[in-house]
Order: structure tokens, then sequence, then C-alpha cells
């Protein structure tokens, strides 16, 4: 459990959040339409005559959204529904055409589930926790309003207009900003497997609407806002501390929370009054009648099954049997690119995974993750392959390189892409394990530092490092270490 508490005039409070997360679903086509769902087209390029809301055009529904939609659900192991329905939720603005949006409220395609976020001392999350999942539904987005283009005129782009979201809406069982940034980084990695969603919440393919409120310890549940379309990470997190403390501050002072919509301001770190919030009664929803219920069989729901992948948690478990350190493991699986990566890495090494998969995992948090940060980019542009990874980690296995030669050709994999092996040909930077050049090297240095020789066989021993680290110089670092070691010691005792 967190322990995070907003400290008051009147002693501490308590913050309780839920959040609603509208994920963008992945097809090529919108909900309802066969209009491209394509992000960065030219504003109103991707309207169909349904988008646009013409007369006399029908929905109809879009078998790839639901299957995405299904294949979520399964991998929050959720109840999905057989029987779900459209519904109309009624409300006027200049970006949605029909004057109506085709969600679902009476019947949601997905019911409960759940997600653990792990513990995270860092954050203050002690233990793993199980925040539930009330429901995923299926609807459209509505278009964008552009403000910047004209001094004194709105224009409207209608290319998000009709795309299909899944909105999944927690329990309000999330007690600080760490939990729920720590529940949507668990929720887009998920999406990102099952390939639901590509979660770039930069794009506003994924957004999240901010429940807050706040309560007395043990007290029921205070007056909650709440606050629209933020979207990322940090800012969900800082919208939480923001409005948290905001609504402290109004009751401590003798007001009132009042249900609401708000923004939050990144410039200014604070939330402002956008709507009063409104209930479902005052959308006068009823169920679509241009629309069927959606009937799933069992050959469906057996298809959507067959399709998920391995998830973040299963992989972690997996790796845990194949030695890979706990954080290591945490790190790989966090992001499915980074996943796929490294079983990549493991599979072209050729060698059993329980053999390598450690070996690997090390090198990649380290050696590649601290490359890439250098450099600004991500796996996915990683200027090394997986290949070229596994033949570098074979060429230190077998001792063609050392481990200090091992890190001088993966410098130069970065800065030309070749592969380690053409580097090693090229450079002449095979590891050498000749005995006789070995011996003439040490034989200089020993007698260069005839005093030091004294001192180490006058019990002295820390100073075998210094003859090590004078032979792996004057070897150019080629030098075999154990055969180095093996023969120092033999001329120094």
């Amino acid at each position: 459990m967190s322990s995070y508490r907003i400290q008051g005039a009147t002693g501490e409070w308590e913050v309780v959040i839920g959040l609603e997360v509208h994920a963008q679903i992945t097809s090529k086509a919108k909900l309802f339409s066969g209009a491209s769902a394509t992000f960065g087209a030219e504003p109103n390029s991707n309207v169909s005559l349904v988008d646009a809301a013409m007369p006399g055009m029908l929905p109809v529904p879009n078998r790839e959204c639901i299957r995405q939609a299904v294949k979520t659900g399964m991998a929050l192991g959720a109840q999905i529904n057989r029987y779900s329905r459209f519904d109309r939720k009624n409300y006027f603005y200049a970006d949605l055409p029909q004057g109506y949006q085709i969600s679902q409220l009476y019947h949601p395609i997905v019911g409960e589930g759940a997600l653990i976020i792990d513990a995270d001392e860092k954050t203050g999350i002690a233990e793993p926790k199980t925040i539930g999942i009330e429901r995923l539904h299926v609807e459209q987005d509505a278009g964008k309003l552009m403000h910047d283009q004209h001094p004194t005129r709105s224009y409207v782009d209608l290319n998000r207009s009709g795309v299909a979201l899944m909105e999944i809406v927690s329990k309000p069982e999330m007690r600080s900003p760490a939990e729920a940034g720590a529940y949507l980084r668990k929720l887009r990695s998920i999406l990102r497997y099952v390939g639901s969603c590509d979660g770039n919440m930069e794009e506003g393919s994924m957004r999240a609407d901010v429940n807050v409120s706040v309560r007395k310890p043990g007290d029921p549940f205070g007056t909650r806002t709440e606050t629209k379309n933020v979207n990322s990470i940090r800012f969900v997190m800082a919208t939480i501390e923001t409005e948290a403390n905001r609504q402290v501050d109004v009751i401590e002072a003798g007001g009132r929370i009042v249900q609401e919509t708000r923004l939050y301001d990144p410039d200014r770190n604070e939330t402002r009054s956008m709507r009063s919030k409104e209930d479902a009664h005052d959308y006068r929803y009823f169920p679509d009648p241009d629309l069927l219920p959606l009937e799933l069989d069992d050959a469906f729901l057996a298809g959507c099954e067959s399709e998920l992948p391995e998830l973040p948690d299963a992989k972690r478990a997996r790796y845990a049997t194949l030695g890979v350190p706990a954080y290591n493991a945490a790190v790989i699986t966090a992001d499915v690119e980074t996943a796929r990566w490294f079983e990549a890495l493991v599979e072209a090494t050729g060698k059993p995974a329980v053999e390598i998969a450690r070996t690997a995992s090390n090198w990649l948090i380290s050696d590649l993750f601290g490359a890439l940060n250098r450099l600004g980019k991500s796996i996915v542009d990683s200027p090394v392959s997986a290949a070229q990874g596994a033949e570098l980690l074979a060429l230190v296995a077998d001792g063609t390189l050392s481990g200090t030669l091992g890190k001088q050709v993966f410098e130069i994999m970065l800065e030309t892409g070749d592969g380690p092996a053409k580097i090693v040909d090229e450079r002449g930077l095979k590891q050498t394990s000749d005995t006789g050049a070995i011996d003439a090297a040490i034989a200089e240095i020993m007698a260069a530092n005839a005093d030091k020789v004294a001192e180490y066989r006058g019990g002295k021993d820390k100073l075998f490092g210094f003859f090590v680290g004078q032979t792996m110089k004057a070897m150019a670092g080629k030098a075999n270490p154990g055969v180095v070691n093996e023969r120092l010691k033999a001329a120094l005792d």
C-alpha cells in the first residue's frame, strides 16, 4: 500500500483516484466507416460521409475494432460480454457532426477485470497492488477544434471523428500519484503487447480523464472532480497532486467541492474549471436504432484468445526461470519492443536460453541501453541489431575478445554499423593467449619495477593488480586476462 497523504491544517487527507483511459484502437479504418484512421493526415482528408453525419448515412461496425477490444479485455482478465449494445450519448459541440456520440453505457463489451501494479520502493509503492477494472467499452472519437489558425475563428478537423476508442474505466482504488503512474505504465504496456493500441500519448492515441477526491482516512468518499484529456503519465501524476491539494485547501477554508469537469494547465501547474460535471441522464442515452446488438459466438472468442501474446507478467516469470535478474526482467518486459529485441538477441546466439539469458540481459541493460540513452535513440532504432549483439557476445564468450576489447568493439559497432567479426579482423583486435608474448611483456615490466616486485614478494599482495594493469597496457588490451593472471602469478611467486 502507498502511504501517500496530504498534510492539511486539520490533519492528514487521503486521496482517492480513478482513471478513465481512452485508448485509440489499432485499425486501418474507423469504427463505423471505411475512412482511414491514420494519424497526421491533412485536416479533413480522412472523412467519409458517415463521419460527417450526412443524411441517410448508416454506421457499420468494424469487426477488427471489436476483435481488438475483446483481446484487450481478455488480457486484463476481464469478463467478456457475449451480448453488448451501442447507445447514443447526446451532446452538442462543434466537433461532433452527428450531435451525439455512439458509445456503450448499459451493455459494454467488457465487464470487470483487474490490473496488478508492481512494488516500487523509489515511488513509495511498498508491495504489489491489484487495481480493479470496472469496464471497457467501445465508442467513437469526436473531431478536433483548432484555435490557433486564425485570430478570430476556430476551425474543425474531422479526421479523428469516428476513430475507434476503448474507454477503460478503473475502480477508485488508487491512493497516490505514484500508483496512478504505475497503473498507466502497466496498462500501456499491456495494450502494446496485445497490439490493440500504440499507447502514444503525445499523438493523443492514449489519454486519461483523471477523477480525484479527498477524504479523511476512513471517511466515505468525497465529491470528485474529473480533469479531462491529460496526455502524459507525468501530467496525470501532476494533475492528481495539484487537484488534491486544491481540494484540501477549499475544504479547510470552509468551502465545498463541486462535481465538475476541469482542465490541467501544465505551464502553470494548475487545474481550471471547464464545466459542471454531467451525469448519465444529462446525456439522454438511448439504444442506437441504426446498430444491432453485438452477439459474440464461441468461434470468435476462441479466435481472439488464440491471438493473445505472452503478456508482461508471464514473460517476466519465465525469465526468472532462465536466471535473468528480477530488475533486468522488469526493465525488459516493461516495453514490448524491448522484449522482442531481447528474445531475438537470445535466439540469435544459438545457445539454450537458460545458458545465455542472464549474460544477454546484463549486456542489454548496461551496455546497449547506456549507449542508446547517450545517443538519444530507442531500441527500435538501435544502430546495433540483435544478430550483431549476439555475435559480439559469442566472441567474448569464446575468448576471441576480452571484456575490455568487447566494449571497444561495441563502440566501433555503434559508430560504423559494422558487425563485430569484421571489426576484429580489419583492426586486429583479437585477444591473444600467446604465452611467449605475454611472458616477454611480464619480464620487461618486472625489470622496470624491481622495487615493486620486492614489495610484492615481501607480502604486499595488493600490488598484483598493478602488474596485471601494466601487462594489459603493454599488450594493448589484447592479452587474455586469464592467461595474464596465470603467467604473472608464476613469475612473481
